[in-house]
């Protein structure tokens, strides 16, 4: 029979335990609040480095009330009063019983300065773990009117809270996050697979064109078929040999990209429809290689950050490797829309965003339809 629980039982089991960044954090607190010199010697942090309000609150009124009379301050509560009655501004649920908490679970009011390192590591990894995420929510925006351009201002952003941390925790050379990268996502492909069809037979068609997009690699495009053929027609354009269906076909039998089960005479139909220009799809899948490199950038580094094991070192060494995949295909962006803006660097991205959908490729289809 089912447990029906009493209105009057504490559902203790809910909440959650805190998680050890609070106890540092009454560790340091408390200290400052037995010796408030002790600020002193506490650097790298300000209130939004801590994980609770109330701690927020307590930290900003110890920072800026007066200094106690240290002979004063052993005999009475008179600062203590002072501080709990400026927290109490910020934080309504304080009382002066946790004040007293605070100072009686410090172990070592002189170990302030190491406890204030833990809070700032820990705010490290918050802080890598938000912009990651607004980068993940920034690529799957389907409103933006410019996508990649917002997508690579969150990037930057991101790079520079990389670059905060790094400054803050040198890296040490060899060390690398514990964290296991996530595999790659698998969106749906639907629109990608019609483009890159088109971009294929349009090279086809018009195999002069293919020089013209060198920033294209067959890795940009989401089949391994299409990322195969697109190599077959390259080389096959490089060598100066003819190009079309049935040499473009060949060249993929002698690579093996049949084997897969890919019928033959449905690639020779898929080759034989060209429409648009190969720069346009070229420029599309690119876009769409771009939105997912940084998607999955966004993924490892959310990964690194959300494992409260790896060190700021860590992240920051496994950050910039992911970040790295970014920039190569920025620069490949760049040279195939001939534009060379600025990174940007901005502490608080504001949009959040993704991949954007077009009827390109619905259109072309729909032109040769009513030829």
């Amino acid at each position: 029979m089912p447990h029906t629980p009493n209105p009057d039982e504490d559902d203790l089991d809910a909440i959650p335990p805190p998680q050890p960044v609070f106890h540092v954090e009454q560790a340091l607190l408390g200290a400052l609040l037995l010796a408030p010199h002790r600020l002193d010697d506490v650097i790298g942090i300000t209130t939004d480095s801590f994980s609770t309000a109330a701690h927020a609150a307590l930290y900003a009124a110890i920072s800026t009330l007066p200094r106690p009379n240290p002979t004063e301050h052993a005999k009475n509560t008179k600062w203590l009063d002072c501080v709990l009655a400026t927290a109490l501004k910020e934080a309504r649920g304080l009382t002066a019983t946790y004040l007293h908490t605070l100072i009686q679970v410090c172990p070592w009011p002189s170990h302030a300065p190491a406890y204030a390192r833990m809070v700032e590591s820990e705010h490290a990894r918050r802080r890598l773990l938000t912009a990651a995420q607004r980068l993940i929510h920034t690529v799957h925006d389907a409103s933006l009117p410019h996508p990649v351009q917002t997508v690579l201002t969150e990037a930057d952003a991101l790079a520079a809270v990389v670059d905060d941390i790094a400054n803050r925790f040198p890296p040490r050379s060899g060390v690398h996050p514990r964290t296991p990268a996530p595999p790659p996502a698998t969106p749906d492909h639907t629109e990608a697979v019609e483009e890159e069809q088109l971009l294929l037979a349009t090279a086809t068609a018009r195999p002069d064109d293919i020089d013209a997009v060198r920033w294209l690699l067959p890795d940009d495009l989401t089949l391994p078929l299409h990322a195969g053929l697109w190599q077959c027609l390259t080389t096959l354009a490089r060598r100066n040999e003819p190009v079309d269906p049935v040499t473009v076909l060949w060249e993929a039998q002698q690579r093996g990209l049949l084997d897969d089960g890919s019928e033959p005479g449905k690639v020779l139909r898929m080759l034989a429809e060209p429409a648009g220009s190969v720069g346009h799809w070229g420029e599309r899948a690119l876009q769409r290689s771009l939105l997912a490199t940084a998607a999955h950038t966004g993924r490892r580094i959310e990964a690194y950050a959300d494992d409260p094991a790896n060190t700021p070192f860590q992240l920051v060494v496994g950050a910039r490797r992911a970040l790295a995949d970014i920039a190569a295909v920025r620069t490949r962006w760049q040279n195939a829309t001939g534009t060379t803006p600025p990174q940007q660097r901005r502490p608080t991205p504001a949009i959040r965003a993704g991949p954007p959908t077009t009827t390109a490729a619905h259109a072309a289809r729909s032109t040769r339809a009513t030829r």
